[in-house]
């Protein structure tokens, strides 16, 4: 991983005004990965939006992390289940067009 794409922990913290201890339940928890160099703890920019999210469920909905946990688990679910359905409804019009 290249370190340009990689934002630090401490300076995140900062700039969202929160809590390292927070981003450290996330990763404890699986929800983000944490990259480790010299010491330094960075997150990769590719899943800042979703830190964002957790942030606003924690600090602004009051929603701990096993809740965070089980609203991210669910989401992935319904984003599964939503690409399913997009294949299967292309399968059925490629199954009607052969009638």
């Amino acid at each position: 991983m290249q370190t340009e794409y990689l934002v630090a922990v401490d300076e995140f913290c900062a700039s969202h005004n929160i809590e390292i201890s927070f981003i450290s339940s996330l990763q404890q928890n699986g929800l983000i990965e944490i990259t480790t160099v010299e010491e330094t703890g960075f997150i990769d920019s590719g899943q800042l939006p979703q830190v964002e999210k957790f942030i606003r469920f924690y600090y602004e909905l009051d929603i701990n992390i096993e809740g965070i946990e089980t609203i991210s688990h669910m989401l992935d679910r319904i984003r599964s289940m939503q690409d399913e359905i997009t294949a299967l409804r292309n399968h059925l019009r490629l199954y009607e067009l052969t009638k």
